[in-house]
């Protein structure tokens, strides 16, 4: 999915969080990675296959 050089991490990977955006929707909470994670302004994501990544509620108040 990603075009970028370097290419952007993918969805994956611990450090999928680092791909750019290509969608945003704040006014919904929510953006479009362009390695295909959405991510969501709780902390959670979806990765493309539809897994969920549970938010990370506790380690966004800390930091």
């Amino acid at each position: 999915m990603c075009t970028h050089t370097p290419r952007c991490p993918a969805a994956e990977g611990p450090d999928r969080e680092a791909a750019r955006i290509t969608v945003h929707r704040p006014e919904q909470g929510w953006s479009l990675l362009c390695n295909g994670l959405l991510v969501f302004e709780d902390t959670g994501d979806l990765l493309p296959d539809g897994r969920v990544i549970a938010p990370r509620r506790l380690l966004a108040a800390l930091a």
